[in-house]
């Protein structure tokens, strides 16, 4: 397997900006505590974690190939689950979700900086945050208006879990790592 080391470096040498590589941890912080939550179990922790860390590697470099490189160089490391992940993390791409993890990356990636954005406009960063204020936010369109709701909606379906109950699961998996993440309240006020 593909060591958490060696993801990140091929990360960073591929994305240079400091909140996409957020996001990608924040993805990552979240697809982990995903694989126990979902049903995949403890030794799924690092294949989740690597498709939630590596989902977007490509975007910055290469935008109009992504997801394309990094699914193949994925490949070429003998990661093909977490490869067909990452090439089924926009529904819009018709590629069939295959496994717990195709459809967790899809339900936890969009949401992750949805919630990400809804702490930082908070006094108190993610640490008073609750689902309501999430659900809330995501029906005004032009609050982080480059998320697409649409994504959220099928990813949480295709888990066949709640809305509510997810975007709570993604809030205290996030918690912990406020402060590296910048969601923490001196973050979020700085």
């Amino acid at each position: 397997m593909l060591s958490r080391e060696a993801a990140w470096e091929h990360l960073c040498a591929w994305t240079k900006t400091d909140a996409l590589r957020k996001h990608a941890h924040a993805v990552e912080v979240v697809m982990r505590a995903a694989a126990l939550r979902y049903g995949a179990g403890a030794s799924d922790v690092e294949r989740f974690g690597l498709a939630g860390m590596l989902h977007d590697a490509d975007y910055e470099a290469w935008p109009e190939e992504h997801p394309h490189r990094i699914v193949a160089w994925l490949a070429e490391c003998g990661e093909p689950e977490v490869a067909h992940a990452i090439s089924a993390h926009y529904t819009k791409w018709g590629v069939p979700y295959e496994s717990t993890l195709d459809k967790a990356l899809l339900a936890c990636d969009e949401l992750t900086g949805f919630v990400g954005a809804c702490a930082l406009v908070r006094p108190e960063g993610i640490a008073t945050l609750e689902a309501k204020s999430v659900l809330k936010k995501l029906k005004d369109k032009g609050f982080a208006a480059k998320v697409e709701r649409d994504e959220v909606t099928a990813g949480v379906a295709m888990l066949g879990v709640d809305l509510a109950e997810h975007v709570t699961f993604v809030i205290e998996a996030l918690k912990p790592h406020a402060v590296e993440l910048g969601l923490a309240r001196s973050a979020a006020t700085s």
